[in-house]
């Protein structure tokens, strides 16, 4: 009796073992091709080149993506493994999160480590104490004291200024602007200051008076909502010609509320997001690919110690790493010759657009009328 129940108990066994293969074969397999995955060359799990990403999706056609592609650039031009990592929880990510997510990419055997985001820094210098082997680039980020972390910051004044300049001198004069973190991102504070001068600068110029709604609601997490969808869709209906969409993410919901109007128009950030609708005139970029393949560079060169440790690179126009991107911009009336021109200006120190964001940034402009919306 008991050599007939254990023969009946390995055939359940084997019983079980086959449904659940072949159930595990029916089940979906992760889609690489959407708005939050995108491919590695991790085919066993491990990788030498980790990214940890920000709040928000990965492929949020801005500052993640960027960051995210120049890793991705770099190591597929060198045949180097590479693999990025989310922090569970999504837009409501802790520190404790981040550490999870930096761990697993060490285990997996990463040597270093890209993370975007102020957010990271907690996270960071946690784990970079406890791993003095590995490498971290802290992008958008600062120093923090130690010799295995370096950072890239970015003068988003200037590619703000810029844009700010472009859309007065296409004719625009009802602007909006809405920026993600809440009002406590650094880079897009900066973004949105610098906007706002290179708006007073031109409207200074030609003359004339600009309104600009200005806004840091339903942007804390940098992903899109409804919320924010019909707030933009109710300042193109109150008139406002092109709205600067500051915030990963956030550019869907703006992309959205700009396809209910025709004559509605986007500026973008971080990267070219004119392929994304052609409601975007153009975009206020930063060189976060070029710069991350440029730090991973030096990193495979040997060159760690001697030009990256601790060491906060605070990239601009003089390294062609701010601006607009000329090749696919949609403005009619500002020309090129005319961008170049100011562009180099700010290159050579001629034009410095301010970086201390001021605390009431709505108090101070002659030809700009700020309208907040808190």
């Amino acid at each position: 009796m008991k050599k007939v129940l254990a023969v009946l108990l390995a055939l359940t066994m084997v019983l079980c073992i086959g449904l659940a293969a072949a159930c595990s074969k029916d089940q979906p397999q992760p889609d690489t091709t959407d708005e939050t995955a995108a491919p590695d060359t991790s085919s066993d799990g491990t990788a030498e080149i980790a990214v940890v990403t920000d709040v928000g999706q990965l492929m949020d056609k801005g500052f993640n993506q960027g960051t995210y592609e120049g890793a991705q650039a770099y190591a597929e031009a060198n045949n180097i493994a590479y693999k990025y990592y989310q922090p569970a929880n999504g837009s409501d990510a802790s520190d404790n999160d981040r550490v999870a997510a930096m761990k697993q990419a060490i285990e997996n055997g990463a040597k270093i480590i890209v993370a975007p985001g102020f957010l990271q820094a907690t996270a960071m210098e946690t784990v970079a104490k406890e791993n003095p082997d590995v490498k971290f680039v802290f992008v958008d980020g600062w120093a923090l004291g130690l010799d295995n972390v370096t950072a890239i910051v970015y003068k988003e004044q200037e590619s703000g200024y810029l844009a700010g300049y472009a859309a007065v001198m296409e004719g625009y004069t009802k602007l909006g602007f809405t920026g993600g973190g809440g009002g406590t991102n650094p880079a897009v504070n900066r973004f949105g200051y610098g906007f706002l001068q290179g708006a007073e600068a031109a409207a200074e110029e030609k003359g004339v008076d600009v309104t600009m709604k200005y806004s840091f609601k339903y942007g804390e997490t940098f992903s899109a909502s409804t919320e924010l969808q019909t707030q933009i869709a109710g300042w193109y209906a109150d008139g406002v010609e092109a709205v600067f969409a500051c915030g990963g993410s956030m550019f869907q919901s703006v992309k959205s509320a700009a396809g209910e109007y025709p004559d509605a128009k986007i500026i973008g950030v971080d990267v070219d997001q004119s392929g994304e609708s052609e409601k975007v005139v153009t975009s206020a970029v930063k060189g976060l690919s070029a710069s991350v393949e440029k730090v991973l560079g030096q990193f495979y060169d040997g060159k760690w110690d001697e030009e990256l440790a601790d060491v906060a690179q605070n990239l601009g126009a003089a390294d062609d790493a701010t601006g607009l991107p000329t090749e696919t911009w949609r403005l009619e009336n500002f020309t090129v010759e005319q961008y170049q021109e100011l562009f180099e200006k700010i290159k050579s120190g001629e034009i410095v657009p301010k970086d201390e964001v001021p605390e009431d940034i709505a108090a101070g402009w002659t030809h700009v009328t700020v309208d907040l919306e808190k």
